[in-house]
């Protein structure tokens, strides 16, 4: 039992694409940069996410805020406790005959208290009267010479070393930077509320003690707190404590430092791992590249793919995956000049014998002998025909099989319908061959594919089963459900006949391509010993197989022919 080649209707001979002269001109694109974008990406990633931590590091508002807010409640219980001193000692008697009793701060007792309490605050401290006067100024001397102006001394401090220094240098531009983006009010000196400022003195005079944060003119922080100064519950004045925020940025700038210190190494460090990873990515990645680019512009298989399958990883998949299309494509080339092969000499034997009988029958004069040798010429021409379309059909079904949607399909509907087609009008016939088909009741089969093509190879396989088939016999057709096989079930469907058998030793060599052993009683030349091999590449091209094998009965004589296919169901 051997094959018959079935025909379609003409299409393309091929999907695959053929390169234009355009696309083949191009040289190999530029490979080996000097600096891989890969590791650009890398390290602009890695570097972006550090550079958000050191910006962070230098704004610590939160920590600042938190800073501020514990310093101005000191300097607020600082202010009440010597409002209340002020209040209960600072105040006299003045009395006049005409008037009324009165009750005023003494400017000449308060400047030396004011003095001595604001040596060991470290604040400046200045009183305001009612009416929002300066009467007394811990940095203001007044003695017989006049009023002098104090200022605090810078801290005596180890000065910095040159690194130090360029450090103390970078670290004041960046700070200066920052705080002109901080939206903290400056600080204007003035001799009395009523020049402008001290708002926190205002609220003071009203019975509210109040506190401020400004900035001078350097960008240092500068807090104020006011309290009211009261003598049996009424106001005589204010009492405002001034204070620089050296130690609020003197503790940010360390922390800063810290950081940056952190930062240093880490930067380092996150360079010298994001080459290493780069260097792990891209040298294996230019080499597979590399290597494809040899292949694409060789015309040998001297070049290696680079195995890195040891690396256990998305990269050693790769490898793995271009070794093995690299040998697919050899595979399939390979195919390709065999298929041109056996074509040419498929053909040549046709074109052979139509060229004899062409030059024989001009020479001849004899209408008998040069009719005989124009049927021979048209059977030759069939025979070309024929076999040219199961050739384009050949060569179709691999494009086919990759372009196509595959479908749901229910092997059992789709066998029951050949059924029908193929018993269809042969009741009358006593010498036609019936197909006799054993479904599995209930159970659809249900599998994904094309259809037209499974549906092309079980006819295909009917058909040859039938024409070796003796006259009134019978070709049985079974199908049923095996177990787990592998990754999931499968349909078997089996088709039997009671010819021949296949001739000993030909089990594989059927499905080659242009094999062809038909029966004695078929004309030669009726089919081109295609339509096996192309049922075997589609069953495959499904993830199935198809097989032969010889039907035995008593004292081991060969009784018939069985083929069986195996396709994957849902």
């Amino acid at each position: 039992m051997l094959d018959t080649g079935i025909k379609n209707p003409p299409e393309a001979l091929s999907g695959g694409h053929a390169g234009t002269a355009s696309d083949r001109s191009h040289g190999p694109r530029r490979r080996g940069r000097r600096f891989s974008r890969l590791t650009g990406r890398i390290l602009a990633i890695n570097l972006l996410a550090l550079a958000l931590v050191a910006i962070g590091s230098l704004v610590l508002d939160r920590y600042r805020d938190q800073l501020v807010q514990a310093e101005l409640r000191a300097m607020a219980l600082q202010a009440e406790v010597l409002a209340q001193a002020l209040g209960d000692s600072m105040v006299t008697m003045a009395t006049d005959a005409a008037a009324d009793p009165a009750r005023d701060i003494t400017p000449d007792l308060v400047q030396p208290i004011v003095r001595r309490f604001s040596a060991p605050v470290k604040t400046r401290i200045r009183v305001f009267d009612i009416d929002g006067r300066v009467i007394a100024d811990s940095r203001v001397l007044r003695g017989p010479g006049g009023v002098v102006q104090v200022s605090p001394l810078p801290s005596d401090t180890e000065q910095p070393g040159q690194a130090g220094e360029v450090v103390d240098w970078v670290y004041e531009r960046v700070s200066t930077g920052l705080n002109a983006l901080d939206t903290v009010a400056k600080y204007r000196e003035a001799g009395s509320v009523a020049e402008g400022g001290y708002v926190e003195v205002q609220s003071a005079l009203l019975g509210q003690a109040d506190s401020m944060l400004r900035r001078d003119r350097d960008g240092e922080l500068i807090l104020t707190v006011a309290a009211p100064v009261r003598s049996y519950r009424q106001v005589m004045g204010a009492l405002m404590l001034t204070a620089e925020g050296e130690d609020i940025a003197s503790a940010i700038k360390q922390v800063r430092l810290e950081l940056l210190m952190l930062f240093v190494p880490a930067f380092v460090l996150l360079i010298a791992l994001s080459f290493w990873l780069s260097r792990t990515i891209t040298r294996p990645v230019v080499k597979l590249a590399a290597a494809a680019e040899k292949i694409r512009h060789g015309h040998h298989r001297a070049t290696v793919i680079p195995d890195f399958s040891g690396r256990n990883d998305e990269i050693g998949d790769l490898s793995d995956a271009i070794k093995d299309m690299t040998e697919a494509l050899w595979q399939r080339m390979d195919a390709i000049e065999r298929f041109a092969a056996d074509v040419s000499h498929e053909i040549k034997n046709p074109l052979t014998s139509l060229r004899s009988a062409v030059e024989t029958a001009a020479r001849l004069d004899d209408p008998e002998h040069q009719q005989k040798l124009m049927a021979i010429i048209l059977d030759d021409v069939q025979r070309l025909d024929r076999l040219i379309s199961d050739i384009s059909d050949a060569s179709r079904v691999d494009a086919e099989m990759s372009r196509g949607e595959t479908e749901e399909i229910s092997l059992a509907g789709m066998l029951s319908t050949l059924t029908e087609i193929t018993n269809a009008g042969i009741d009358s016939d006593a010498r036609a061959v019936r197909l006799v088909t054993h479904l599995p009741p209930g159970d659809p089969l249900m599998c994904r594919g094309l259809e037209g093509r499974l549906v092309q190879v079980f006819r295909n396989l009917i058909e040859n089963a039938r024409s070796f088939s003796p006259e009134g016999g019978t070709v049985r057709l079974s199908a049923h459900r095996l177990g787990q096989m592998g990754d999931g079930e499968m349909a078997e469907i089996i088709i039997e006949d009671d010819g021949p058998g296949v001739p000993e030793g030909k089990l594989e060599a059927i499905f080659d391509r242009f094999y062809s052993e038909r029966p004695d009683r078929e004309k030669f030349g009726t089919h081109s010993g295609l339509g096996l091999s192309i049922s075997k590449q589609i069953i495959e091209a499904h993830d199935g197989t198809i097989r032969a094998a010889n039907r035995y009965g008593g004292h081991g004589t060969v009784i018939g022919a069985r083929f069986t296919v195996r396709l994957p169901l849902l």
